[in-house]
């Protein structure tokens, strides 16, 4: 740790706007912030105060609410009290944090979804035999298994994180702590750390969207020998599942699947997996999901209704 002695902190340079598009995106990420939260919170009440709790996939939904609830937390507050301060300040000890947390529980979600489109192929493709295969026990397996995977993904960038030698420059050209703009400052040789960030981070996320992507196709193939209400009822729910996709991975694969530097426009893209796409996950899987739609209707009707009558 002597290499680390020269930096007890860092400043992040924060997002490539004036002061004023500060105080107006304080109040549009506050706004998103608090939505993320009401929303994801609703979805878990809903779903544990109904019996679609005993279905798998929303099961599996509520453990995707609750890493957008803990994944975007790690990074949001940070930058949304940040947005109030001219110098954007963050210990060494919670930049470290940061890197470790942000890179596990979004890991974990990364494969919260890849265990959900692998719950839809299961429905849609082995239908008789679907109840068989999703039973309990193995969706506790699968849930244990992501938060494996998650930490399999984070330790090897933390590990990297903690021993990049800092003794220097200590302006990091972000809004938060990643793995990418601390390589910029560290006072060593990074070309290897930086091919495996690459290995760790940019060819997983590749690799999951494939198998994603390979998944829904198989679906989607499927169902063209179903009845039209089959057909309806199966497309709205992966439709809902591509557009999460397609949200998350994109930006992420754009930023970590890449030689290891930095652009301005990182920040930009990082909003979108840090916050907008778990903002829009809550809208995704209620607005497209008639029984989602159904059940906050009757859990917060019921609840309306008994407090109405006290």
């Amino acid at each position: 740790m002597e290499n680390h002695r020269n930096v007890s902190d860092f400043i992040l340079l924060g997002l490539p706007f004036g002061h004023k598009i500060e105080i107006l995106c304080f109040v549009l990420f506050l706004f998103c912030y608090v939505a993320l939260l009401a929303g994801n919170f609703l979805i878990l009440i809903s779903i544990q105060c109904s019996p679609l709790i005993n279905q798998p996939m929303y099961y599996f939904l509520i453990h995707l609410s609750s890493m957008d609830i803990c994944y975007t937390s790690t990074v949001t507050p940070k930058l949304i009290a940040d947005l109030l301060v001219e110098r954007k300040i963050i210990s060494y000890g919670n930049c470290m944090f940061q890197v470790f947390t942000m890179h596990f529980f979004g890991g974990v979600e990364t494969f919260v979804i890849t265990v959900m489109a692998y719950d839809r192929y299961v429905a849609i493709c082995k239908p008789l035999h679907y109840m068989l295969i999703m039973n309990r026990t193995r969706c506790h397996l699968l849930i244990l298994g992501a938060w494996v995977g998650g930490f399999i993904h984070a330790f090897p960038l933390f590990t990297i994180a903690i021993s990049l030698p800092f003794c220097g420059p200590n302006e990091v050209d972000h809004y938060f702590c990643d793995i990418f703009p601390l390589l910029k400052v560290a006072c060593t040789d990074t070309y290897i750390s930086g091919i495996l960030i690459i290995t760790f981070s940019g060819i997983l996320s590749l690799g999951t969207f494939i198998v994603l992507f390979l998944s829904y196709g198989i679906i989607l193939f499927t169902l063209r020998n179903q009845s039209a209400e089959g057909k309806r009822k199966a497309l709205s729910t992966c439709w809902s599942h591509i557009t999460v996709v397609i949200l998350f991975f994109g930006p992420v694969i754009f930023v970590y699947l890449r030689p290891p530097t930095t652009f301005s426009e990182d920040k930009i893209l990082a909003l979108f997996y840090t916050i907008i796409a778990p903002m829009f996950n809550p809208l995704i899987y209620t607005l497209r999901n008639t029984e989602m739609k159904n059940t906050l209707r009757k859990v917060w009707c019921q609840t309306l209704l008994s407090k109405a009558r006290k």
